[in-house]
């Protein structure tokens, strides 16, 4: 790992502002931890003495934002960019596991850095002065091991979220935790009921689309369970047919293990797709069965999503893949138009990797994707490429053609719409307003 970090101009520019006024500043936290592993930053935090007050004069040539100014933190505006720039501080005690009900300015960046959560977050960097390392975090940078700051247990009853950033950072960057704080994760995973369920799927939505994914699932399911419980419930679900070889969740984890997406809603499709199988097993002298388990599993995800704040057309999308999840689908030109007169083009590719991961997931001898998987965007780019009619916003006749035709205004109107353009997209008739017309003439005259 280099040492050297590049900063931004604008992030240079607001440490020599704070240092000309007389204050010591680095950047700290995430921007460091990425930094050192290679990456480019998302945001970078700064870290000083200088109060707020002091800071707004230092600033005052600057747009500032009073972020959190009871905190000590300030978002200023330079060249565009927005930086973080928080006080030194101490925080007081933790009476919510979340928020320290009051925090202490601090001229040591040493107290700073021992208030936060992991030591691969409690870095600080400065280009003239070095890395301000206490707590062995670009070891574990190099071990690629996730620890707390301190005891673990402490951390995660100050401040409950932590526990799902624990196992979201050890996803994303697919480091392993180090076993005290593993240990603390697990006894202390209650905490995560009190937290905001926004907050919740910020972080499970991250973890879920990291690279460890599959592992954190599989190593802190009774963590996960305390907001996801109808995950746990498929754990050693045996399924007890030919057509698969591991349980329920085993199915699952196989199945985000081979998507090759990491698309959200993708990972989400293949995390939820089995979801209601639990609920609809039956057995007889052939072994298990699931009829019904995809509508069931919308209904399911749908109240997992809706617990989580998922906005509603994520919702919406997410039940439509549950659906659909287990429908056959054919190549066959004019089912295609019919798939995408009801299902956005990014959806049916998304559809299309949640059928091929399920697949991949069964026992060895069912694993043979069907040839649709492959053929089914080929179709699609051809019937775009020729322009097809799928909606009634692109047929060639509308409600007032009908009504000089003699169809009444309203419902009428609309279900005649409809039949031409299911005549159009069963291809027995063309997308043309002479043969829409006559059509709908002899349709009139034998109604």
């Amino acid at each position: 790992m280099e040492l050297d970090i590049i900063l931004p101009t604008s992030v240079s520019h607001a440490l020599s502002v704070l240092e000309a006024c007389g204050y010591e500043a680095y950047i700290v936290g995430g921007c460091v931890r990425d930094s050192l592993l290679g990456r480019t930053p998302n945001d970078w935090d700064i870290t000083t003495n200088a109060t707020p007050d002091e800071m707004k004069a230092c600033f005052a040539d600057f747009r500032v934002i009073e972020t959190g100014i009871r905190h000590g933190t300030l978002t200023v505006i330079m060249d565009g960019i927005q930086l973080e720039i928080t006080t030194y501080r101490n925080d007081g005690e933790y009476l919510d596991n979340r928020h320290p009900v009051q925090v202490t300015f601090s001229k040591k960046v040493e107290d700073d850095l021992a208030r936060r959560d992991f030591t691969v977050n409690a870095m600080a960097y400065h280009p003239q002065k070095g890395l301000v390392d206490l707590f062995g975090g670009r070891e574990d940078l190099q071990a690629k091991v996730i620890r707390c700051v301190g005891d673990a247990k402490t951390r995660f009853e100050e401040d409950g979220l932590r526990i799902l950033r624990a196992i979201r950072f050890a996803s994303v960057l697919n480091f392993e935790i180090a076993e005290d704080t593993a240990n603390a994760i697990h006894t202390c995973r209650e905490l995560l009921s009190g937290i905001a369920a926004e907050r919740v799927r910020e972080e499970f939505c991250k973890l879920i689309c990291g690279s460890g994914a599959v592992r954190i699932l599989r190593e802190y399911i009774d963590v996960i369970a305390v907001f996801l419980p109808e995950l746990e419930r498929c754990v050693g679900f045996e399924q007890n047919t030919k057509y698969h070889c591991y349980d329920v969740f085993e199915h699952t984890l196989q199945a985000v293990a081979l998507c090759d997406s990491d698309d959200l809603i993708t990972r989400l499709g293949v995390l939820l797709h089995d979801i209601g199988k639990p609920m609809c097993y039956t057995e007889d002298e052939q072994g298990g069965h699931f009829k019904g388990h995809a509508p069931v599993g919308v209904e399911i995800t749908r109240e997992i999503l809706s617990r989580l704040r998922f906005d509603n057309e994520t919702v919406r999308r997410m039940e439509l893949l549950v659906e659909w999840h287990d429908i056959p689908l054919s190549a066959e030109k004019k089912r295609v138009k019919r798939l995408m007169q009801k299902i956005s083009d990014a959806d049916i590719l998304r559809l299309l990797e949640i059928k091929r991961c399920d697949r991949l997931a069964h026992a060895p001898d069912y694993r043979e994707l069907p040839p649709e998987l492959k053929l089914i965007p080929a179709v699609m780019d051809e019937i775009r490429a020729e322009d097809a009619c799928l909606s009634l916003r692109t047929l060639a006749v509308g409600g007032d053609d009908l009504m000089a035709l003699g169809v009444p205004k309203g419902k009428a109107v609309g279900q005649m719409l409809q039949i031409l353009l299911d005549e159009v997209i069963e291809e027995r008739l063309p997308n043309e307003k002479e043969a829409l017309i006559g059509f709908a003439e002899e349709h009139i005259k034998k109604a």
